[in-house]
């Protein structure tokens, strides 16, 4: 048995807290809960070993498909409810996966947990692998008996994650590669087409309009600066990428997201998506509110949304309702989420409530990614059409000048 500090919350909004024993923080999440109250907050008393969870840049950058974590995940759930014990079912799944690193940390998993470390605190030596979410779910699986159930949980959490991601990269697809072919043949236009072009002006000797001059100054500068271009793109990459790995770059994405039409609502939609569905499995699981939120927080990739949860967070530990936290930010979350959190704590259903508002923005995110390529093509004719125009007209406007003046 453990002591633990709880704060609690009943259905009538009387604020319950105090020091008690039990098994684990979910043992006591459920004993609280069949009493008519919901755990708003638990601490160990014990101070817990604390495992190092640093990510270095480079494993920051390469992580772990989730492919492989979602391989890893359901099969475990598997061997785990076949009678395997955890040790040798990690060691079968590292001679599985085809991921050379996944391969080397689950083999070091598998060897920690022979060293007498629990399963849980192994994970956690490895966050490039597993995050916090997964970290958490197996700790409190562990602790209450029903690791394969966790497993489960996790499993259908990773294949919407994936199934998601899929869906998304698969819509920009067709973008991305009109707009490197476009990209590619603009340098091909510059660097070769218009040199040739250019010789017949300079024999014509006519004035050339200003749009004509840019062009020429792009081809030059191109031509004559080829590698301090080309180093300068690939420094440009390497930079944005790290930029973006910044808390400032990392805001700045977030609100470039967040203030851009049609992926606005995508952003919106992904982030409530996600954050449903992760606190409602962490609620079933056990996990205090306090303790689902600080996990959510760090499953979500948008900053804006990690501020609002955190700050909520602050506001439901002093008994605030989370409808009235999700309330504070109607830019962040639609109103339908807000009132489906009410009725959900109107009813003591907020789990369930959660998971239907998952449901539901996951279909129309599905809707949307099918619908992508015929939203973004208008845009994207719409660009290209600029450039070409722009370049035709600087290439046809000397072409009327000697014209005129042979007339």
């Amino acid at each position: 048995m453990q002591k633990f500090l709880f704060t609690a919350r009943g259905a009538d909004g009387k604020i319950r807290s105090g020091e008690t024993s039990a098994k684990s923080e979910a043992d006591l999440a459920h004993r609280l809960r069949s009493e008519g109250y919901l755990v708003t907050s638990v601490e160990a008393v014990d101070t817990k070993i604390k495992v190092s969870r640093s990510k270095n840049l480079i494993d920051a950058i390469r992580g772990i498909p989730l492919k492989e974590k979602l391989f890893f995940t359901k099969n475990l759930s598997v061997m785990i409810s076949s009678g395997l014990s955890v040790g040798r079912s990690l060691n079968n799944l590292a001679l599985q996966t085809t991921n050379k690193r996944f391969q080397k940390i689950l083999t070091t998993v598998a060897q920690d947990i022979q060293a007498g470390f629990s399963f849980g605190d192994a994970l956690a030596k490895h966050p490039v692998a597993f995050d916090d979410l997964f970290v958490n779910m197996v700790r409190v699986g562990e602790a209450g008996g029903s690791l394969e159930e966790s497993l489960q949980i996790l499993t259908v959490q990773i294949e919407k994650s994936h199934d998601l991601r899929s869906k998304v990269r698969g819509a920009m697809i067709y973008p991305s590669v009109i707009l490197f072919a476009m990209f590619g043949v603009s340098i091909l236009m510059l660097t070769y087409i218009l040199p040739q072009i250019m010789s017949v002006f300079e024999d014509m000797d006519v004035t050339l309009p200003r749009s004509t001059e840019i062009i020429i100054a792009m081809s030059d500068a191109l031509r004559e600066n080829s590698l301090l271009v080309i180093a300068g793109f690939i420094a440009l990459l390497v930079g944005g990428r790290y930029f973006l790995m910044t808390e400032k770059g990392k805001r700045t994405l977030s609100w470039v997201l967040l203030h851009t039409p049609v992926i606005k609502n995508m952003v919106i939609k992904i982030n409530c998506a996600r954050f449903a569905r992760i606190y409602s499995s962490l609620l079933r699981s056990g996990i205090s509110v306090i303790g689902a939120l600080d996990i959510v927080a760090d499953t979500l990739s948008n900053k804006y949304y990690i501020e609002a949860i955190h700050e909520g967070r602050k506001k439901i530990q002093k008994g605030v309702d989370l409808s009235a936290v999700v309330e504070d930010y109607p830019d962040l979350f639609p109103i339908i989420l807000t009132q489906m959190v009410k009725v959900g704590e109107e009813t003591g259903q907020t789990e369930d409530m959660l998971l239907k508002i998952a449901e539901f923005y996951e279909a129309e995110i599905n809707q949307i990614t099918k619908n992508m390529s015929s939203i973004i093509e208008p845009v994207l004719m719409l660009i290209i059409g600029s450039g070409v125009g722009f370049f035709a007209v600087a290439m046809l406007q000397p072409m009327y000048s000697v014209l005129e003046n042979i007339n």
